[in-house]
Parts: structure tokens; C-alpha cells; sequence
């Protein structure tokens, strides 16, 4: 059993300074995706596979981790589940005595490590499963109680990143319903601010609008950031020369005419190569061109998001080049009009979003978000 914190004061301490040094007012931000391996998944090529979480503090390239995913809100003892997995599973890890989490203590120095670098580290709830549920609004409140003390500012004697303090949570629902989501969320950021602190807070909904899981949850509180997954869709990066396909016109009227959080940024996700999903991905130079084409239209644009982190550094630092773009106030090669929100096509959403497992063939299901275990497979 993992020994009990008492963390409240740390807590406080340590998610201010990472969130001080975090600039929610910048426009070059980028969120990388860690913990599903998703280049092991497609490719055998184990060089490639995903490091430790400080490998990708290294640079000030990554300003965002969310660690991916706690993909099972109720399993033993009503505590989660957690899975990243060739990092750290329950299959192949030892579990917290009593539940079903796996014991990745030793991960604490990673975190705190991407941390002092002014990185956010956050917990990715979802995933590419029907697990992340709730029954009602008081089983949604009763969970943001157990997020805090298991994994922020609380206390617990089961920790399973042991005295690390996770800087927030985003939502990745993909399954089940939105019921109980929105009391969550509330509940998390009053804990925060009760104990002196903050919370983070994200969601990634997938382009089409508005997300069937996520909408109201980010109509009802006040976001931090949204990471839209313009991939997997027809309103995805591999349509952006399409008037009728490409509608982060819609997103940006959002933030500024229906969010509770004016200030909301939102970023375009993307495949961090052509193995990370079943559509959207775009070269580098594609991607920094509509990148900084996006900025320069929209003042709701926060930056890019890419999935995965395994994905990006096999992809020779897509992440470092689409940086680098938006740091240097540079001009976009290609031109498009900015669209108004009419202008945009209200596509149907064709597809689930992150399913990974080296299990399977890198087929359709390789190439999604998703579950990633060394052994047992996850649907």
C-alpha cells in the first residue's frame, strides 16, 4: 500500500508555479499526448516506442502532457484505473494493494521534473472506452473528490504517481453518455479553489460540432483550453482547403459567443503522423502553414495538439517544427479566407478516436486513440 500524503499545502504550491509558468495567452502552445504509445502500436520498431515522460521535457518545445489514460472511473473499491501502457499498466506493473491501480510511484520524478520546466501535467479520464461513465450528477461529484485526493491536492493513502500533484484533468470522452460530467468538472475546480489552488481543465472533442459527449460539459464550465481533434472526420486537416469541411470557424465562434470561459483557447489536434490516425494527418510544413494561417484569422486560437508523443518524435519532431512556426510570428505560405460559422459543413461523426493496441494489427483500430497494454487487449 502506497503510504498517505499530506499534500494540500504542496499542492498548492506546486500547481501554482506550473500553472504561473504556463502562458494561457500564448499562441504558440503545444499539447502532446503521453502514455498509449501509439507508434508501438503501429510499428514494431521498438526504438521508437515511448520513453519516460521526462524525455519529453527535454526542450521547451511541449508545453502540455496529458498523461493518457485513467480509462476506468469505477473498478475496485470504486477507486479508477489507469493505463499507460508500456510505462506503466496493471497487467504488467504491481498494483496498490486492494485495488486495481497500478503502483507508478516511480513516475513522480518525471512529473515533478516536467513540472519545474513550467510544463502542465495533467490526467487524460477516457479514452476509447464505455468504462468512463457516470450514473447521476452525485456520483459525478463524489468522483472529482477522488481524482483530487488520489491524484492532486488531497489525501489518500493510495497515490499511484506517489507525491506528485497532477496540474488538472482532461476530459477524452468517447462512450456512454455526457450525463454527470458537467457536476464533475464543477465540483474539481471548487475543491481547487476551497484548498487555494486551481485546477486545469481540457476536453477533446472531436471536430464535428457540437461533440455528442463533450458539449455539455464545456457549455456548463469554464474550460481552460479545448484540444479539437481535427482528424478521424470529414471536418479533419486533410479537408482544409474545403469550405464545407473545415470548421474551426464554428469552434472559434463558440468560445467567444457561448463559453462560459471567454478567454478559452482552442487548439487544433493533430495526427502526429500518417500511422496515428485513420485521417487528418498533414506534413509538417502543412500543418505550420495552417497553423499560423489559424492564429493570424482567429484570436481564439491557442495553439496545436498532437497525438501521440511516441508519434511525433518518430516523425522526425513534427512537434519542434510546427513550433517553431508559430513562435516566430512567421506568415503562412497558403491563404484561405477565414469562414464564418454558417459557412462551415455539419459533418457526422464516422469514427472512434483513440484505440491503439500492439496487439492488433496497425489497421483501421491501430490508428485511433485507444487502449495500448503489452499484453491484454483492449477494445
Amino acid at each position: 500500500m502506497v503510504t498517505s500524503f499530506s499534500l494540500a499545502t504542496a499542492a498548492v504550491v506546486i500547481a501554482a508555479s506550473s500553472v504561473a509558468a504556463y502562458d494561457a495567452d500564448a499562441t504558440d502552445n503545444v499539447v502532446v499526448y503521453w502514455g498509449q504509445n501509439s507508434y508501438g502500436a503501429a510499428n514494431s520498431d521498438t526504438a521508437g516506442w515511448q520513453k519516460n515522460l521526462s524525455t519529453y521535457c527535454d526542450d521547451d518545445t511541449v508545453n502540455v502532457l496529458p498523461l493518457a489514460f485513467l480509462n476506468v472511473f469505477f473498478s475496485t473499491g470504486d477507486l479508477p484505473e489507469i493505463n499507460l501502457a508500456n510505462s506503466c499498466n496493471n497487467v504488467d506493473n504491481p498494483v496498490i494493494n486492494g485495488t486495481a491501480l497500478p503502483d507508478c510511484s516511480f513516475m513522480a520524478e518525471d512529473i515533478k521534473t516536467c513540472q519545474d520546466k513550467g510544463k502542465l501535467v495533467t490526467l487524460s479520464l477516457g479514452g476509447a472506452t464505455g468504462a468512463a461513465t457516470f450514473t447521476d450528477d452525485a456520483q459525478a461529484e463524489a468522483f472529482a473528490e477522488t481524482i483530487w485526493n488520489v491524484f492532486m491536492g488531497g489525501e489518500s493513502d493510495v497515490r499511484p504517481f506517489g507525491d506528485a500533484v497532477i496540474d488538472g484533468v482532461d476530459l477524452d470522452i468517447e462512450g456512454g453518455s455526457s450525463a454527470g460530467f458537467a457536476a464533475f468538472a464543477k465540483k474539481l475546480k471548487s475543491i481547487a479553489t476551497d484548498a487555494g489552488g486551481s485546477a486545469y481543465l481540457s476536453a477533446a472533442p472531436q471536430c464535428v460540432f457540437p461533440d455528442a459527449y463533450l458539449g455539455e460539459v464545456i457549455n456548463a464550465v469554464e474550460m481552460d483550453a479545448i484540444y479539437v481533434q481535427f482528424y478521424n472526420n470529414f471536418c479533419g486537416l486533410q479537408n482544409y482547403d474545403n469550405v464545407n469541411a473545415w470548421n474551426y470557424a464554428q469552434w472559434d465562434d463558440w468560445a467567444k459567443n457561448t463559453s462560459p470561459n471567454k478567454d478559452v483557447k482552442i487548439f487544433i489536434g493533430a495526427p502526429a503522423s500518417s500511422t496515428a490516425a485513420g485521417s487528418g494527418y498533414v506534413d509538417a510544413t502543412t500543418l505550420s502553414n495552417i497553423a499560423v494561417e489559424t492564429r493570424d484569422n482567429y484570436t481564439s486560437f491557442g495553439g496545436v495538439m498532437f497525438w501521440d508523443a511516441s508519434q511525433a518524435w518518430a516523425n522526425g519532431r513534427i512537434d519542434q517544427t510546427v513550433k517553431g512556426a508559430l513562435s516566430s510570428n512567421g506568415t503562412s505560405i497558403v491563404t484561405q479566407a477565414a469562414m464564418s460559422p454558417a459557412e462551415t459543413f455539419p459533418a457526422t461523426a464516422t469514427d472512434s478516436r483513440h484505440i491503439t493496441d500492439k496487439m492488433a494489427a496497425p489497421t483501421g483500430a491501430a490508428k485511433r486513440h485507444g487502449m495500448f497494454k503489452l499484453r491484454s487487449a483492449h477494445d
